[in-house]
C-alpha cells in the first residue's frame, strides 16, 4: 500500500458530532473526501441538512443524525441505528464543545454538571459505545477535539479547560485499554480558528498584536487547517499513533 493510499477511508463509516458547522463540518468533509461514509450531529436539523447537501454536492457521502449529545437515550438509538443500517462504525470524533466563560464562584453545581456532562461526560458514554461496534472488527479510530485551553488558560474560564483535560485523560487511557483491540486514541487541541463561533473576535482589529505576538504564525487558523490533522488521525497512516494529543495552534503553546 502506498502512502497516499494509506489516507483512504474507502468503505469506512464515521461519525462527528458537532458536524454541521465550523471545525465539526471541516472534519467530516475531509473524511468524506478521503472516501468515508460521514454521519453528521447536532441540535438544528436545518444546518445539518446544509451541511449534509455541501458534502454530498462535493462527491461525498453523508447522513444527519439529529439529537442531543448530552442526552444518553438519543446517544444509544443513534448508535443502534448506526448497527442496524451500517453494521459497523470505524471512526468517532467527539467534537462537540459548550463553553461557559465566567469566574467559577458565579456557577452554581448544576451550571458546573451542564457542563461537563456536554463536554466530557457525552465523550465517554459515546466512546464506550463506539468501542463495542469497532471491537467486533478488530479496528477503530477514536478522536476528541480538545483545546489548546486544557494547557494554556485565561481568567475567568476554569470548567471548560478542566472538562478538555479530562478528555485528554480519556484518550490516554483508551489507547490503552482499547489499543489490544486495533483501536487507536488521540486528540487533536486546536487553538484561535476562525470559525463561526469565533468570528466577532476574528474580526477584532484590537487583538492582532496580541494574535501577532502570541501566534508565530501571525494570524488566526482557517476552519480548513483542522482537516488534515483529522484525516491523518483517522486514516491508517496513523495506525502507530496511539495516545497522543497533536496540537494545531500555529506555534500559540510553544510561544513564551
Amino acid at each position: 500500500m502506498s502512502i497516499l493510499e494509506r489516507f483512504s477511508l474507502a468503505g469506512q463509516v464515521a461519525l462527528v458530532t458537532g458536524g454541521g458547522r465550523g471545525l465539526g463540518f471541516e472534519m467530516a468533509s475531509a473524511l468524506a473526501e478521503a472516501g468515508a461514509h460521514v454521519i453528521v450531529t447536532g441540535r438544528t436539523t436545518a444546518t445539518l441538512e446544509d451541511a449534509v447537501r455541501t458534502i454530498r454536492a462535493a462527491g461525498g457521502t453523508a447522513e444527519a443524525a439529529v439529537f442531543d449529545i448530552a442526552d444518553r437515550g438519543a446517544q444509544r438509538a443513534v448508535m443502534a441505528e448506526i448497527d442496524k443500517i451500517h453494521g459497523r462504525l470505524d471512526i468517532l470524533i467527539n467534537n462537540v464543545g459548550a463553553r461557559d466563560r465566567r469566574p467559577l464562584a458565579e456557577f452554581d453545581d448544576e451550571a458546573v454538571l451542564e457542563l461537563l456532562r456536554t463536554d466530557l461526560a457525552a465523550a465517554i458514554t459515546l466512546s464506550r459505545d463506539a468501542s463495542v461496534l469497532m471491537k467486533r472488527r478488530n479496528y477503530g479510530r477514536l478522536i476528541a477535539v480538545t483545546s489548546i485551553s486544557g494547557h494554556v488558560v485565561m481568567p475567568g474560564d476554569c470548567v471548560y479547560p478542566a472538562a478538555k483535560q479530562g478528555l485528554t485523560g480519556l484518550m490516554r487511557a483508551m489507547a490503552v485499554e482499547f489499543g489490544p483491540h486495533g483501536i487507536t486514541s488521540n486528540a487533536i487541541a486546536p487553538g484561535w480558528f476562525a470559525t463561526e463561533t469565533n468570528a466577532a473576535m476574528a474580526a477584532n482589529e484590537e487583538l492582532m498584536p496580541f494574535v501577532r505576538q502570541r501566534i508565530p504564525v501571525q494570524r488566526w487558523g482557517r476552519p480548513d487547517e483542522i482537516a488534515g490533522a483529522a484525516l491523518f488521525l483517522a486514516s491508517a497512516a496513523a495506525s502507530f499513533v496511539n495516545g497522543h494529543v497533536l496540537t494545531v495552534d500555529g506555534g500559540m503553546t510553544v510561544t513564551m
